[in-house]
């Protein structure tokens, strides 16, 4: 079947209003009084949402963990294995190469069989290649591994954001999306202090064993109690899973003790091999090429520093391994901030936009964004949030040029894990408001053009560091942002007619097949 969008529905007849007095602050949007008429967006309960979007959380930390808990070992894998540090190194260039193709594979995949069964792949190749990698002892082991390593978990953050997509409309999608995104914010800074941690107490192999552990603990339950949230398979959640790969274990066992007595109306999808050209084809689209960049030149803002924090900090401060893995706790602590901020700020402006243009609300079956400037709603945190974080960005190279206290390095390291990271979680926001029908396709692609670019700048930045030197390498970064900041007006201003026309588009394929099909029965 084909799943219902939130621009679907018609947004008429919601719980929530687009004029009266500012309701902020006011209850949860969940709390509101419900339209009995139409069908919910979501049929999963209050308590079955969070206990989904707190599995999503746990599954996004592991893609950041796997890249970031890796870089403490790397001088002790170099002399355990005997090679140069320059070929270890060459195994953060191929992870990060599987992690731009293996997405849009397994996106396009998550959107046509399910989230559960794409979910079971990605968590199965990848606690399998940390077995490999904790029992490994030579270089070429080492570098096969990495890439199924990268493989199985960079595959889950696409299906992390389709999850939040499948069960909360938009005007409650900022807190979801930015409790999920804690997991991709923290990893980055949380996962170098566990490495250096389990790499020194405990050797090199320990960090492998442990990203094994957290995995298998995470697949139990999952198995267990999830259940199938895509909307091309279960609607909003209504409609039982015909398929057992996308059955908790639980309902699966109940149904081959108890099988039904009535055969399902729902419609027979045809599965088909992942088409990753799904992925390029939302890239081209014009306004999601342009908040692609944008959100990637966001990205290598904030993890250039992350990369390069480790090398900057021992040249210093001639800090040891354990001692520069919590110099990145600054960082996570600015994350931790800005979901605390971001879900509400989010809302509230998605609220106070509706109300500035009379339009109403529906909380229980999803807005008409056909008529709702997304991109507005969306875009207008992210230039004050950009604003603080560029030029704290600016200061924090300065400083390292001037060797100061360690203090206002790791001030200006937590502003910017507020502020720039935080930008870049609004932004991941808006693609897959934008993307509704497929978000795990849409942000394989956001990861697709990220992970390209980042391959080649995390190459090239200590060339840069050495050429230009921090004040300004660092310099340079935060003004690419400023200077391609009319992105962001472009997007509010055109991004609706653009939005518009593919959904124009949309609408005549889907006409054309259904004559095609009406022909040839006929």
């Amino acid at each position: 079947m084909t799943a219902k969008s939130p621009s679907d529905d018609d947004g008429d007849g919601g719980s929530g209003s687009g004029s009266g007095p500012d309701p902020d602050p006011g209850p949860d949007p969940e709390s509101l009084s419900r339209v009995s008429s139409g069908p919910a967006y979501s049929a999963f309960s209050k308590s079955m949402k969070r206990w989904i979007v707190a599995m999503a959380t746990l599954a996004s930390f592991v893609s950041p963990m796997s890249a970031n808990i890796y870089f403490p070992v790397l001088n002790p894998l170099a002399a355990q294995l005997g090679v140069s540090v320059g070929l270890i190194n060459l195994t953060l260039t191929t992870y990060m190469v599987f992690q731009a193709l293996s997405p849009p594979v397994l996106g396009d995949f998550g959107d046509m069989a399910g989230r559960r069964p794409a979910f079971i792949i990605c968590f199965v190749i990848y606690i399998l290649a940390n077995l490999g990698l904790a029992l490994q002892s030579n270089y070429a082991a080492l570098l096969v591994l990495r890439m199924l390593q990268s493989a199985g978990s960079s595959g889950t953050l696409a299906l992390c954001f389709a999850v939040v997509a499948d069960v909360s409309v938009s005007a409650e999608r900022g807190k979801y999306m930015a409790i999920m995104g804690a997991g991709i914010n923290i990893g980055p800074a949380l996962s170098p202090v566990i490495g250096g941690v389990l790499s020194q107490y405990m050797g090199w192999r320990s960090v492998f064993w442990f990203c094994l552990i957290y995995s298998g603990a995470w697949l139990v339950p999952f198995v267990l109690f999830i259940p199938e949230t895509c909307r091309n398979v279960v609607g909003n959640g209504s409609i039982p899973p015909q398929n057992w790969m996308n059955m908790t274990l639980i309902d699966y066992i109940r149904a081959r003790r108890h099988p039904p007595t009535e055969k399902s109306t729902a419609p027979e999808r045809k599965l088909r091999w992942p088409n990753p050209l799904s992925a390029l084809k939302a890239v081209l689209e014009k306004d999601m090429s342009l908040l692609f960049f944008y959100n990637t030149l966001i990205y290598l803002a904030f993890i250039l520093i992350i990369v390069t924090l480790s090398t900057q900090f021992a040249e210093i401060y001639h800090y040891n391994e354990l001692q520069i893995g919590l110099c990145y706790l600054p960082f996570g602590l600015g994350c931790c901030g800005a979901v605390a901020l971001q879900g509400r700020i989010l809302d509230w402006n998605y609220r106070r936009t509706a109300r500035k243009i009379g339009f109403t609300i529906d909380y229980r079956r999803g807005d008409d964004l056909s008529k709702f400037p997304i991109e507005k709603a969306r875009i207008q945190p992210v230039v004050p949030m950009l604003a603080v974080g560029v030029a704290a960005t600016i200061a924090y190279g300065w400083v390292l040029q001037a060797e100061t206290n360690l203090a206002g390095p790791l001030v200006l390291v937590f502003i910017i894990g507020l502020c720039v990271s935080g930008s870049f979680s609004v932004l991941n926001t808006l693609i897959v408001d934008l993307y509704p029908d497929a978000p795990a396709t849409a942000m394989a692609a956001n990861n697709l053009v990220r992970c390209v670019f980042g391959a080649g700048c995390t190459a090239g930045i200590e060339y840069m560091l050495k050429a230009f030197g921090r004040g300004w390498t660092y310099t340079f970064w935060a003004l690419l942002l400023v200077v391609f900041s009319p992105i962001l007006w472009i997007l509010t201003t055109r991004g609706p007619g653009w939005r518009e026309e593919r959904r124009a588009k949309k609408l005549q394929a889907k006409a054309n097949k259904e004559a095609r099909r009406s022909v040839s029965s006929g």
